[in-house]
């Protein structure tokens, strides 16, 4: 799969996730010839590997390696949790392996809401994290991490979004993640805020000037 433009790859083989990096992506490169994949469209790409690592970034970084290896071009990679501060950070770097992997988010929020029963409103402070890692063919590496801060609803409320969306409540806005449109999702949510971050950085490895307005990063 040779591209004529530069080349990045999303390593990832979450499709909701990787369509929300995607987009980010592209607003803050807008104005360069660039061309995005994800690695979930190389039909021999290997599995991701084991996020074995102590921390977000780590384990960033462990899937942006692997990606750059097999792909030979800037590889993206993220990792990102719940922590509730009433249940002591959980479910955290385990937020997708929380109940076991395979179970769906609507069981794993509904045993989330089941420990948090008895814990008033006031007391259910949580946020997401979000760590992003980019790796290079010659072992270049850029980590950047960020949060949203929030807390957890007393049920599931909107359809949009993915993961813990729906009950990821954020006060200033009266609403969950999943009640808010995509485009204003990736404003405000953790993911956006780390990409915001990263962005001139990738700009200066593709060549371009860091010259970047706030109107043409990611909002």
């Amino acid at each position: 799969m040779r591209s004529e433009y530069p080349l990045i790859v999303i390593a990832s083989h979450n499709r909701s996730k990787s369509r929300e990096i995607e987009q980010l992506l592209r607003g803050g490169l807008t104005d360069l010839p660039v061309e995005i994949r994800l690695l979930a469209d190389y039909p021999d790409a290997p599995p991701p590997p084991e996020e074995t690592a102590d921390t977000y970034i780590g384990n960033a970084l462990l899937k942006a390696r692997a990606c750059a290896a097999f792909t030979q071009a800037i590889s993206l990679a993220d990792d990102a949790g719940l922590e509730i501060d009433a249940l002591n950070g959980q479910p955290g770097l385990h937020s997708r392996r929380f109940a076991g992997e395979h179970t769906p988010f609507p069981v794993k929020m509904g045993i989330l809401l089941e420990m948090l029963k008895d814990v008033p409103l006031e007391r259910r402070t949580a946020r997401f994290r979000c760590a992003v890692a980019v790796a290079l063919p010659n072992g270049a590496e850029h980590t950047f991490e960020d949060t949203l801060e929030g807390r957890i609803a007393e049920a599931p409320r909107g359809q949009a979004g993915f993961g813990y969306d729906p009950i990821f409540y954020v006060p200033e806005l009266d609403c969950t993640l999943a009640e808010l449109p995509s485009e204003f999702k990736n404003r405000i949510s953790h993911r956006a805020k780390v990409m915001r971050r990263m962005i001139p950085v990738l700009r200066q490895l593709l060549g371009a000037p860091d010259r970047l307005s706030q109107s043409q990063t990611p909002r």
